[in-house]
C-alpha cells in the first residue's frame, strides 16, 4: 500500500499581501512535502486562507469592495507569491467557500448535539488584531495592551455560546503524557502543558450581530468564532461535510473531496503552525474535534518567528505592518531567485526556532554558500568537460566512482534523520560540510584545470569524481533547491530519471550505462549558465 501523508499550515489573514515570516512556515512545510513525496510517499499538502474575519471585512470596506470579490483576488496574490517560491501546496482552501461553510455547520451542529455547547454571555478584555478575548493576568502583564499585537484592548460584553474546554483539561493532559511526539518540538510542549496544567476555562465560540462569517446552524443569530471556525479548515478542505458527490471546488482541488476522501486522509500527519498559535492548536483543538467524536491530528509542529535585523542599530525587530519593517518575498525572489530565498531561510532560520534577516547577510551566505560554492563547482567541472573532452568523459560508462565523502552512507543517513525532524538548518549544513566542501577541496588539491594540459586521462576520474558528488548533492537538496537541483542533476545524462530519484538513490545508484555527458544548454560563450551569479 502506498504510504500516505496530509499536512497543512495555517490559514493566512488576507488583510495584506504575505511577508517574509508568513513564507518561512510554507518553506518549511513545503521542503517536508517534497522530501515525503521523494520517500514515495502520497503527499496532500494543504494551504489557505482565514477569511471570516472582522478585519477582512473591515479592509474590503475602507477599499469600498465586495467582501468576498476582496478574498478571492486576494487568494490569488498569495498563491502568486506561494507559486514563485515553488511551494508545492495540493489544495488552497478558502474559508469563504461553501465547501467550508457546510463542513464547519455540521460540525458544531455535532459538539452542539453532543452538550458540549450552552448559551451564556460573555464580558472581557478583547483584541481585535487577535479576534479573541484576552485573560485578565495577560491585560495587566502587558500593562492594559494585548501581549501579541501590543495595541490597547477594549472591554467588551455580548451574549453568546460557550464551548465547555475546561471539561476536557485532564484529558488533554493525559494525552500529552502518553503522546509526547504530539507538539514538537519540546519547547512547545513544555508552554502548552505549563498553560493546560493552570486550568482552562470554557471559550465564547460565537459572535453576536456580524454580517460575515458563518451562521451557527443552531442559533441563526449568531456567526461562528473565527478560531472555532478556522481550525476546521483542516477537515472540511479534505471533504469533512460535503456530499458525496461534490461539486467541482473552482478554488482548490481539480476534484472536490468529499466524506470518503475525509476517511482516507485524516487524520493529519502534521500541522506546521507559528508557536504563537499553539494554545489553539494543542488544546482547543483536540478538545474540539473529541467533542464531535473525531480523531486527533498525529502531530503538531509549532516553528519559531523570523525576526528582522536593522542594519543601522544592529537591534533585533520583529517583523510588522505597525514596525512599518514588512519585506515582501517577492522583493527577495526578483533580486536573487526563489532557490535562493528558500535556502536562506532553511538555513540561517532553524524552523523550531526563531532566525534573522537582513539584507547583507542574505547576500553574504547566498554568495558563499550558493555562488562561490555550489554554482561553481558546477561550472568547473561543466567547462572543463566541455572544453577539453568535448563534453564527453569516454571510458567511464559502468564505472564506480571514488568517494570524496568517507562514510557517504551514514552522512545520508543523518541528512535523511533531520530533514524527518525539520531541522532542515542541520541537514544543509552536513550536506555543505560533508559533501560540497569536501569537494571542493578535492578540486583545489588536484588541480583538474591545470591536470588536464599534461595528462588528459588522470583528469578524467577527478572530473568524474566531482560529477558524482554534483549528482549526490542534487539529489539530497532536491527538496529545498527545487529549481536548482534538477539543473545540476539534468546537466549530466546521469542514468536515472530526476522524477525517480529518492535519498536511497545517492548510495544505490544503478551503474552509468554510457559514457558521462554534459547535456545540459549551453549559454552563447558555449558554457553552462551560471546557477547563482555572484551579487556585487
Amino acid at each position: 500500500m502506498t504510504k500516505k501523508f496530509y499536512i497543512t499550515t495555517a490559514i493566512d489573514y488576507p488583510n495584506s499581501r504575505p511577508h517574509i515570516g508568513t513564507a518561512f512556515e510554507k518553506i518549511g512545510a513545503d521542503v517536508q512535502a517534497r522530501y515525503r513525496r521523494m520517500e514515495r510517499y502520497q503527499v496532500h499538502f494543504l494551504m489557505g486562507n482565514d477569511e471570516n474575519t472582522i478585519k477582512v471585512s473591515r479592509k474590503a470596506t475602507e477599499l469600498k469592495r465586495d467582501t468576498k470579490e476582496y478574498c478571492d483576488d486576494m487568494a490569488n496574490q498569495f498563491k502568486e507569491v506561494w507559486r514563485a517560491l515553488d511551494i508545492s501546496f495540493d489544495d488552497f482552501i478558502q474559508t469563504s467557500e461553501p465547501r467550508h461553510h457546510a463542513g464547519c455547520q455540521k460540525f458544531i451542529q455535532k459538539v452542539y448535539d453532543a452538550g458540549y455547547i450552552y448559551k451564556g454571555a460573555y464580558e472581557g478584555w478583547y483584541c481585535d488584531g487577535c479576534e479573541a478575548f484576552k485573560t485578565e493576568t495577560e491585560v495587566k502583564e502587558a500593562n492594559g495592551t494585548c501581549p501579541i499585537h501590543k495595541a490597547p484592548v477594549v472591554r467588551r460584553s455580548e451574549p453568546c455560546h460557550f464551548f465547555a474546554l475546561s471539561k476536557f483539561q485532564d484529558r488533554l493532559l493525559q494525552f500529552y503524557g502518553e503522546n509526547p511526539e504530539f507538539i514538537n518540538p519540546e519547547s512547545r510542549r513544555n508552554e502548552v502543558i505549563a498553560f493546560v496544567k493552570a486550568g482552562l476555562q470554557d471559550v465564547n465560540i460565537t459572535r453576536y450581530g456580524q454580517d460575515w462569517g458563518i451562521r451557527v446552524p443552531f442559533d441563526s443569530e449568531f456567526t461562528i468564532w473565527v478560531w472555532f471556525d478556522a481550525l476546521l479548515n483542516y477537515i472540511t478542505a479534505i471533504g469533512y461535510g460535503s456530499p458525496r458527490l461534490a461539486p467541482a471546488s473552482s478554488q482548490g482541488s481539480a476534484r472536490a473531496l468529499n466524506e470518503e476522501d475525509f476517511n482516507r486522509w485524516w487524520p493529519a500527519d502534521v500541522h506546521f503552525i507559528g508557536k504563537d498559535i499553539t494554545r489553539f492548536h494543542c488544546a482547543l483543538w483536540p478538545a474540539m474535534l473529541w467533542a464531535a467524536g473525531e480523531t486527533l491530528p498525529r502531530s503538531v509542529f509549532g516553528h519559531g518567528f523570523v525576526n528582522r535585523k536593522n542594519e543601522s542599530t544592529g537591534e533585533i525587530e520583529k517583523i510588522g505592518k505597525s514596525m512599518n519593517n514588512v519585506i515582501e518575498p517577492m522583493e527577495i525572489i526578483t533580486k536573487f531567485s526563489s532557490d535562493g530565498f528558500r535556502y536562506y531561510f532553511m538555513r540561517e532560520c532553524p524552523f523550531p526556532g526563531d532566525g534573522e534577516f537582513s539584507w547583507s547577510r542574505f547576500a553574504t551566505v547566498y554568495n558563499s554558500d550558493l555562488g562561490k560554492n555550489l554554482g561553481n563547482l558546477l561550472s568547473r567541472v561543466t567547462t572543463l568537460i566541455i572544453n577539453n573532452f568535448d563534453s564527453v568523459l569516454p571510458g567511464t560508462a559502468g564505472q564506480t566512482p571514488a568517494a570524496i565523502v568517507p562514510d557517504l552512507a551514514e552522512t545520508v543517513k543523518q541528512v535523511q534523520a533531520h530533514m524527518e525532524v525539520c531541522q532542515y538548518n542541520f541537514a544543509l549544513e552536513k550536506i555543505w560540510r560533508q559533501i560540497l566542501d569536501p569537494a571542493n577541496q578535492y578540486a583545489e588539491k588536484n588541480e583538474p584545470w591545470k591536470l588536464v594540459k599534461t595528462d588528459k586521462e588522470a583528469t578524467k576520474p577527478i572530473l568524474f569524481n566531482l560529477s558524482e558528488t554534483l549528482r549526490i548533492a542534487a539529489i539530497l537538496l532536491k527538496p529545498v533547491l527545487v529549481r536548482s537541483s534538477e539543473t545540476i542533476y539534468t546537466s549530466f545524462n546521469f542514468t536515472q530519471p530526476w522524477s525517480e530519484v529518492r535519498f536511497a538513490d545517492v548510495t544505490a545508484r544503478p551503474a552509468q550505462t554510457e559514457d558521462l555527458r554534459v547535456i545540459a544548454k549551453l549559454d552563447a560563450r558555449g558554457k553552462v549558465p551560471p546557477l547563482f551569479p555572484v551579487i556585487k
